[in-house]
């Protein structure tokens, strides 16, 4: 089985190649890039449509590259939440921009608590009382008692108490089915009992267990977590389709499919308008559109670019990567342009362009 979710080897190898091609950390880049510049993919869909979509509703869509458009657009709208979710969720654990979201979640006392395994100082907690504060150490006056040599905790031995660390766990307030017991990484700490049900109502409780007199060293109530934790907790889970379990399974199934359906008709439209001939469809660059701007405006993206840039890295770099094919592209066209190969109108802009068609297309309904 693969961690706490008790999944079988199937879904474990897919897991895997969802997470990072089964390339290890490295393959975790691909992952991470997506879902770095999903969420912009998602917004810049929305804000090209509102520059494109027509002062009035059409009657009825006919043509080929209307009709993929008409559903592309359909199928953005409704599935705009469901990319916005997967991108805050897939960045959350992620290995660099998670990182960065980790850094920002301890800043503000967000972090997930984790429970004190240290029995170094630390006062047991009376089993008894799930929600109670430690408690002092008991004392018997007139008693003269020698402290008692803690004894070598042995690691993954066969006559561990597991049944004794269950039972004072159990008596602490974990009360969930499904339930991972952890021994003692060596001396001086204690068993971890934790709850692994990720299935709503949520039960994550953990206690930490003293292996010499079985008493509660520490517990963390997922009641008692910040909102934060809760809302990260929830939202993993529900990413992985575990929270609602069938439910959640098929609404997953249904999304993905939405999304692919909804490239493959962006990658349609694409091919409908693709360019023919070089001369009479210009390169249109990013850099162009970017010189294009206010002063203001270019130090305002700029100053995104770089802040966009330094919280999701891999966004950052992929982000240098294309500018500088785009301002090679941009300087070749310049060439061109000086010496007079290619026409004037390439200098429109990318939305620009895009509405120009639109017009054109409309003035020929008409």
């Amino acid at each position: 089985m693969y961690g706490t979710s008790g999944i079988l080897p199937l879904r474990t190898w897919l897991d895997h190649l969802h997470q990072g091609l089964l390339l290890g950390d490295i393959g975790r880049n691909y992952s991470e890039l997506a879902a770095s510049w999903l969420w912009v993919a998602a917004l810049g869909g929305v804000v090209l449509w509102q520059g494109t979509r027509p002062r009035r509703k059409a009657k009825k869509v006919k043509g080929g590259f209307a009709i993929a458009r008409h559903w592309h657009i359909t199928l953005g709208l409704c599935l705009l939440a469901g990319l916005l979710f997967f991108s805050t969720t897939g960045l959350t654990w992620s290995q660099w921009a998670g990182n960065n979201i980790d850094s920002m979640r301890s800043a503000l006392n967000w972090l997930t608590p984790q429970v004190n395994t240290s029995l170094d100082n630390v006062k047991p907690v009376a089993p008894a009382d799930a929600h109670a504060e430690h408690h002092g150490d008991m004392s018997m006056p007139g008693m003269s008692m020698k402290p008692a040599t803690p004894k070598p905790v042995a690691v993954n031995r066969s006559d561990s108490d597991w049944g004794n660390v269950l039972n004072a766990a159990r008596a602490a307030g974990i009360s969930a089915a499904k339930v991972e017991l952890r021994q003692p990484k060596g001396a001086g700490k204690a068993w971890t009992v934790t709850e692994v049900d990720r299935r709503w109502p949520t039960q994550v409780d953990a206690v930490s267990v003293n292996p010499d007199d079985f008493t509660i060293v520490d517990h963390v109530w997922f009641d008692k977590f910040p909102l934060v934790a809760k809302l990260t907790r929830w939202g993993v889970d529900a990413h992985m389709g575990v929270l609602f379990g069938l439910p959640n399974q098929l609404i997953l199934a249904a999304f993905g499919l939405g999304l692919c359906a909804m490239i493959v008709l962006g990658y349609r439209m694409w091919w409908m308008r693709r360019p023919s001939r070089a001369e009479a469809n210009p390169a249109q660059t990013l850099f162009a559109s970017w010189l294009a701007l206010t002063l203001y405006g270019r130090i305002g993206t700029l100053l995104i670019a770089l802040a966009l840039g330094y919280c999701l890295p891999v966004m950052g770099v992929s982000l240098l990567i294309f500018l500088l094919v785009d301002i090679l592209r941009w300087k070749h066209h310049q060439r061109q342009t000086r010496a007079g190969s290619a026409p004037h109108s390439s200098q429109r802009l990318p939305l620009n362009s895009i509405q120009s068609r639109m017009a054109v297309k409309n003035l020929r309904k008409r």
